[in-house]
């Protein structure tokens, strides 16, 4: 560590951190940029931030501010101290509905202040894609937008004040009038007096013009508005503390006109006089979008709603009623219908409709990160911006100039204001293609400035394009830009490079020719990435989907600690620098990078919920693997790792297992086993079952003849909790089925794959599919109890033997219970009209789907408040390795215990063996199998 990272941990202790995790995971942000810093901050109060900024000026560090690190321009990140003020700065002070103000934090999450705000009627106007994770901070910094921002907009547009810590540790409150101090109001006069003929000329053009300074607040005109120039500054000229921003009042109710045409140019043209007609959002994009979409996983029927057409307007509208919304929506796709005649339409008011289809919008920051062939696509000439009436002739250019140099790429974007997303195939991992990268970067300036337009959009200008300002503003401009900054800033000590004395648009990029340095020659077959490992790491593109705390599965251990090495892209950064081999040391045995991936549930929602489909999951496995080959594994590795094979031996006999039962019953002797085997002290260890499942069934004769159905005897449900295999065996028996079990011992392989143990895992599938073979070669279906087991066969076996054709006739044979029931000749069961609380796998959720599930419990008359939190916290081998006691948790905390804990009365209805353990060791609550509910329903 260098001696400044020392001495700044040891002046800002549980503030600072230094560690080579934490500063690989800020190594990047959501740009193609990449700078290790030496510390990060993580300040609880303003007087953190007053003593980092102390402490950074005497070891002459720069100090970069960060939100939540969404932005594509990188503005977010720097080589000196990055100060995260979301984890704990993050309040929101006070909400005023009267005066329809909110006083906010830097960290709060623009989805909690519109969630808070929501109960006045009442938003916050500006609404980026990444709302669910973006701070008020980074929007503050970057002036964002968002789709609403064509009637409601920019954020700019909708601040009041902004209370400043500047870097010499004083405070201003800026505001319309004031910067808060009399000789700043003088610097900041004399700068606007002297250039006043080019801040009216050049700058506030339109209303997507954010490159640079936003200096024509400065002018009399519009009140010499110091608050309002502040934002757009990236971070360059102050700390916001706190902001008081304006709210808007939100329709009562919303509805949204998608409008199709023959192409996004036919769409483009009609955007201003759609925005020009009262419409909330006029959003744009192209088929390209929509196909690079359903070329994902599971995706390919997304944008069945959309109407026919190549090129495609979102355009909300809003009413007092449903009524009155239905009919703006409507009125605003008759009117673009009497100009081009030929216009396609549906409206949409049904909230989950709508979101469904603004969820196509809203992913394409991810989604186009990946061309349709799997190449990269990256950002760089992200949101350029030109009058609205312009956009249909600029994108026709831009086409033409991408054509020129080679390139592909899906546009989309905020076509009511003019402002384009695009990313490109540039070839930034080779020297000629890094040097058509800064050909274009400068051409398309030219081009967008010929359109009388902006080459930053709403992300800011970062390293991305401050070197391409010159191409936008005369000389006196940029002067004055550099007079702003001095006159906040004069010893260029926050986020430098950035608008001012800019950095090169082609340094320190993070995927630069060389970049990897670690052979990888990985187990799994790797499929989606050509069995490239470097290239499934390099799927994180940073957008932060994976930083969503009200929504979704993914992370669950990012929503227990909020630190971003536990998120996703944290853990995608580390990896990343573990693979370059410059910050991180060691290769596979970096200790850093098992630090990252620890707490990591292996949950696979990202392998889903993620925009690019980031399958950490996997590569933790991988990792284990690579990491612990040829040297001894933690304790815990073989004590839940091997647990087939252990549970093979405790249930021999029925005496053995009764014997370990009572042993793992007392305290002590249960203390002492934990111990010895490196698990969880505080963590109850499962039961043993006297009889197994196979035992049962080979001292039974089936109730009938039937179609034979291999039933899958995985570990838990065999040698654990045989009930749920023996109310399985009833369940088939009454559908017509017959249940065999296979001839010999079989095993997905699902506890050694988790631990990293991938040798173990492969030769176990194989042992298993040489067992299987006559029964998948008769065509028999395989059905799987446990959700995780039926996944690792269903999705897994093949990737780990990719070249046995029996890995994947078994991934097409296996079927859940709930499918095999819904796709049966009867339905022998009666409602049993009860509620329940359910928790589907989180392996469940995100490898296959719930859908048929939902549907039977449906029909059994199962009132199922389903937990939305995703994983239960226990997580099979996770929640009893020491050290994850908190947040395995925490992780229940959040949804599942206290919906439970509400409902005494409900079943508790959950297919995993963890998460019924889970359940059991955590709540009253003795939890059922979806069989067991089916057996409770048969008709007597």
């Amino acid at each position: 560590m260098p001696d400044h990272a020392r001495r700044l941990a040891a002046a800002l202790p549980g503030v600072v951190r230094t560690d080579l995790t934490a500063r690989a995971a800020y190594s990047s942000d959501a740009s193609v940029f990449r700078a290790v810093p030496v510390a990060v901050a993580e300040p609880r109060t303003p007087a953190d931030l007053v003593r980092i900024l102390e402490v950074a000026a005497a070891e002459g560090l720069p100090v970069t501010p960060r939100g939540g690190g969404t932005s594509i321009a990188g503005n977010a990140l720097g080589p000196g101290v990055v100060v995260d003020v979301s984890r704990h700065l993050n309040r929101i002070v006070r909400l005023d509905p009267d005066a329809r103000t909110a006083v906010v934090e830097p960290g709060v999450v623009l989805d909690d202040l519109r969630a808070a705000a929501s109960r006045h009627g009442l938003t916050f106007g500006p609404d980026p894609s990444t709302h669910s994770r973006c701070t008020l901070g980074g929007m503050l910094g970057n002036n964002a937008c968002g789709p609403h921002s064509v009637a409601w907009g920019t954020t700019a547009a909708n601040v009041e004040s902004l209370t400043l810590l500047r870097p010499d540790g004083r405070e201003l409150r800026a505001a319309r009038g004031t910067s808060g101090n009399a000789a700043t109001d003088a610097a900041l006069t004399a700068l606007r007096d002297a250039h006043l003929a080019a801040l009216r000329t050049e700058l506030g053009r339109f209303s997507r013009q954010v490159s640079g300074y936003g200096l024509h607040h400065l002018l009399p005109e519009h009140g010499f508005d110091v608050a309002k120039a502040l934002v757009g500054s990236e971070g360059t000229c102050g700390f916001v503390t706190e902001a008081t921003v304006r709210l808007v009042e939100a329709p009562a109710a919303r509805a949204l006109a998608v409008l199709g045409f023959p192409d996004v140019h036919a769409a483009a043209e009609q955007a201003p006089f759609v925005a020009g007609a009262g419409a909330l959002t006029v959003e744009g994009m192209a088929s390209d979008l929509l196909a690079a979409l359903r070329s994902r996983p599971g995706r390919g029927g997304a944008g069945a709603d959309l109407p026919p057409g190549g090129g495609w307007l979102y355009c909300e509208a809003g009413g007092a009623t449903g009524a009155e919304a239905r009919d703006a929506a409507h009125a605003l796709a008759e009117a673009v219908r009497a100009r081009v005649p030929d216009t396609t339409s549906v409206v949409v008011d049904d909230p989950a409709r709508m979101r469904a289809l603004w969820w196509i919008r809203e992913a394409g920051a991810g989604i186009v990160t990946r061309l349709l062939d799997g190449g990269e696509a990256w950002a760089g000439w992200e949101d350029s911006a030109v009058p609205p009436r312009h956009l249909s002739a600029y994108l026709r250019d831009l086409y033409a100039l991408m054509r020129e140099h080679g390139l592909r790429g899906v546009p989309y974007g905020h076509f009511g204001e003019g402002c384009l997303h695009l990313r490109l195939s540039f070839g930034l991992d080779t020297r000629p293609g890094l040097a058509v990268y800064r050909r274009f970067m400068e051409d398309a300036a030219r081009l967008v400035v010929s359109h009388g337009g902006s080459i930053s959009g709403e992300h800011g200008d970062g390293r991305a394009r401050s070197e391409l300002l010159p191409a936008m503003y005369s000389a006196g401009t940029r002067n004055a830009f550099a007079a702003f900054k001095r006159a906040f800033d004069p010893d260029d000590r926050l986020n430098p490079g950035i608008i001012t004395d800019p950095a090169p648009l082609d340094a320190h990029l993070r995927p630069g020719p060389g970049r990897d340095a670690l052979a990888v020659t990985p187990v799994h077959a790797l499929t989606r990435d050509n069995g490239s490992f470097t290239a499934a790491v390099h799927r994180c593109v940073g957008v932060g989907a994976c930083r969503d705390l009200r929504a979704g599965a993914m992370c669950p251990s990012f929503k227990a600690t909020r630190d971003e090495v536990h998120s996703t892209r944290g853990r995608a950064r580390v990896l990343a620098e573990m693979l370059r081999g410059e910050s991180l040391p060691g290769g596979w045995r970096s200790a850093e990078v098992r630090e990252a991936l620890d707490l990591c549930l292996s949950c696979k929602a990202c392998a889903t919920e993620c925009p690019v489909n980031v399958d950490m999951a996997t590569y933790k496995a991988e990792f284990l693997h690579h990491h612990h080959k040829g040297r001894p594994r933690p304790r815990a590795h073989y004590a839940m790792g091997w647990l087939p094979l252990w549970s093979r031996l405790v249930t021999a006999t029925p005496f053995t297992a009764g014997l370990v039962n009572r042993v793992l019953a007392a305290r002590r002797p249960a203390g002492a086993v934990k111990r010895l085997a490196g698990l969880e002290p505080r963590r109850d260890l499962p039961s043993f079952a006297p009889r197994t499942l196979r035992a049962w069934t080979r001292g039974r004769r089936p109730r009938r003849a039937g179609r034979p159905v291999v039933l899958w005897p995985d570990t838990f449900t065999n040698f654990h909790t045989p009930e749920v295999g023996r109310a399985a065996v009833e369940v088939l028996e009454a559908l017509g089925h017959r249940a065999v079990l296979p001839p010999g011992p079989v095993c997905c392989g699902l506890t050694w794959h988790s631990t990293g143990q991938l040798g173990v895992a492969r030769r176990v599938l194989r042992r298993t599919l040489d067992t299987l073979a006559p029964a998948l070669e008769a065509g028999l279906p395989v059905l799987g109890l446990e959700p995780s087991c039926t996944v690792m066969l269903r999705e897994e076996a093949a990737e780990l033997l990719p070249g046995d054709p029996r890995a994947a006739l078994l991934a097409a044979r296996v079927t859940t219970l709930a499918e095999l029931v819904l796709t049966g000749d009867g339905w022998p069961f009666e409602r049993l009209d009860l509620p329940a609380v359910t928790q589907f796998h989180c392996h469940q959720e995100a490898k296959g789907t719930t859908a048929a599930d939902r549907e039977v419990l449906e029909r059994l008359g199962i009132a199922a408040d389903v937990i939305t939190a995703g994983c239960c916290g226990l997580a099979g081998n996770f929640g009893f390795e020491p050290g994850h006691w908190e947040v395995s948790r925490a992780c229940a905390d959040r949804e599942l215990y206290p919906r439970l804990n509400a409902a005494p009365a409900a079943l508790a209805h959950a297919d995993g063996f963890s998460c019924r353990l889970q359940i059991v060791q955590g709540t009253a609550h003795r939890p059922l199998h979806l069989a067991q509910l089916l057996r409770l329903a048969l008709r007597r």
